[in-house]
């Protein structure tokens, strides 16, 4: 076959890029074509998204295909973090601009929900796991404090979807990223009428759900004049970057767990059906869409974004070190002396994490850490521990035990929270591809195209493609089981 070219623009809660893939019938190769930051503002004490320049920056990804060796690209693929949204008017224009996910306006908001129609009954309906960023609660902060914006808003559409409306002019809704919302029916993988009446959420702001692997349609003219010349049609991706990601995971099996490791872990299983019992009621697993008629059942961890803000805040001291020589300097510390829950809320605002980690260890009676590396230590530690904890509750919720775990994406260039998470769940591990998003986004581009013939073949190219590390429990059960032990006792764990 001729060489396939494809473009996926992957877009995550703090960076993006444009990656170039070429397809030879055999293997895909990568080529990184544009870089840039995602940076969020905060203007009058609200944190919005750039989301003009998120898309100056994907214009730029565009332009150095048409102006350079990619001109053939066939097809560009949008993926983006779930949950967030811009709102159209009658006219197509944005209403405002579009809110990050991590501002406070959602503060408080989930309980007051809850006291409308019970937590049970919502995860009954969605099967997704409570976070104060859900699209639900978005839209539910939006009717307390801005009601005139959701008036004046006849469409709402997801990011990547927003992102993919800029491109062609088309107006559309992917299942994975809408799957994300807190709004779906789980069962029906359609909007539920019961929660948009009983919240008030007017329906006609939810265009139907397109499945992924669809096209969207060809780049506008305007586009087209100022990128250049461009043949590539937008495909419908798994727009949901985990979505993507789970595409990507090289596995042999049928049964496994992947952790998708980044900013985030996200962290689960594939299933035909969401589940929906008691097991991942009591757990408060998430049931999002996945690619190939799959549900991803996870739960969602508060990733390297512990040791990401963590940096950022030594940065912010006047103290600029790597991520390799944390990690060097966290793994030359004592383990398991000091332990958090990743996912208290405690550590989810920006700010000064140190302070907090460290304030954390004294009211729960631990040594306080002390040193830039006996921080990073206890993160590591502590989520090693969160995902042995959320690989014991897979077992429980599919009543059987999962012996192999694939991490993709760039936490797995910390290979040593790689080591850590096999020695912390006594399970083999294996870490790769990197690109694991972007590869996903390729993959079900050349679907669309004919070139692979569904996820199993897209699997075995991944295989064939990229380099995977296996890692593999070191010995050490004991130390782990007595670390566990005490972080059950955790506040929230």
């Amino acid at each position: 076959m001729a060489e396939l070219k494809m473009l996926a623009l992957d877009l995550g809660a703090s960076s993006g890029r444009g990656i170039v893939g070429s397809y030879d019938g055999q293997r895909l190769t990568l080529r990184e074509n544009h870089r840039f930051s995602n940076d969020p503002m905060n203007v009058n004490g609200t944190l919005y998204w750039d989301t003009l320049r998120l898309f100056w920056e994907i214009e730029n990804a565009l332009r150095a295909c048409a102006l350079g060796a990619d001109a053939d690209v066939v097809s560009v693929g949008i993926d983006t973090w779930g949950v967030d949204f811009g709102l159209l008017d009658r006219s197509g224009m944005l209403v405002s601009n579009p809110v990050h996910y991590r501002d406070a306006r959602t503060e408080g908001v989930p309980k007051r929900a809850y006291e409308v129609m019970s937590r049970s009954a919502v995860y009954d309906i969605t099967g997704l796991q409570t976070n104060n960023f859900n699209t639900l609660f978005q839209l539910l902060a939006l009717k307390e404090k801005h009601p005139d914006i959701l008036e004046a808003a006849q469409t709402l559409l997801f990011t990547p979807d927003l992102l993919n409306y800029f491109l062609t002019g088309e107006i559309g809704c992917e299942y994975t990223i809408a799957s994300t919302s807190q709004l779906l029916d789980a069962r029906k993988r359609d909007f539920s009428d019961t929660l948009l009446h009983t919240f008030g959420i007017p329906s006609h702001l939810f265009a139907p759900i397109s499945m992924p692997g669809g096209v969207v349609g060809p780049l506008q003219k305007h586009v087209l004049d100022e990128v250049g010349t461009l043949r590539a049609n937008v495909i419908r991706v798994g727009s949901h970057d985990t979505a993507s990601a789970v595409l990507a995971v090289p596995a042999k099996e049928d049964d496994f767990i992947f952790l998708s490791s980044g900013t985030w872990s996200l962290m689960g299983t594939e299933l035909d059906m969401p589940a929906l019992g008691d097991a991942a009621k009591e757990f408060d697993f998430t049931n999002e869409g996945g690619v190939g008629g799959k549900i991803r059942c996870l739960r969602n961890i508060m990733g390297l974004w512990l040791e990401q803000e963590s940096r950022r805040q030594w940065k912010r001291e006047g103290i600029n070190v790597s991520f390799d020589v944390l990690s060097a300097e966290a793994m030359a510390c004592p383990p398991l002396r000091s332990i958090i829950n990743p996912d208290d809320p405690v550590f989810s605002a920006p700010g000064d994490l140190p302070g907090r980690i460290r304030t954390y260890c004294k009211q729960t009676g631990q040594p306080v850490p002390e040193t830039q590396g006996e921080i990073v230590r206890c993160i590591f530690d502590s989520l090693s521990l969160r995902y042995r904890w959320t690989a014991e509750c897979i077992d429980q919720i599919k009543g059987k035990h999962t012996p192999v775990i694939y991490i993709v994406g760039g936490g797995t260039k910390e290979e040593p929270l790689c080591q850590l998470c096999a020695d912390a769940c006594n399970r083999v591990v294996y870490a790769g591809p990197v690109e694991a998003t972007a590869i996903g986004n390729l993959s079900l581009q050349a679907i669309a195209h004919g070139e692979l013939k569904d996820v199993a073949q897209a699997r075995e190219m991944v295989r064939r493609s990229f380099d995977v590390k296996e890692y593999t429990p070191r010995g050490n059960k004991q130390m782990w089981d007595e670390a566990y032990g005490r972080f059950l006792m955790l506040p929230g764990c």
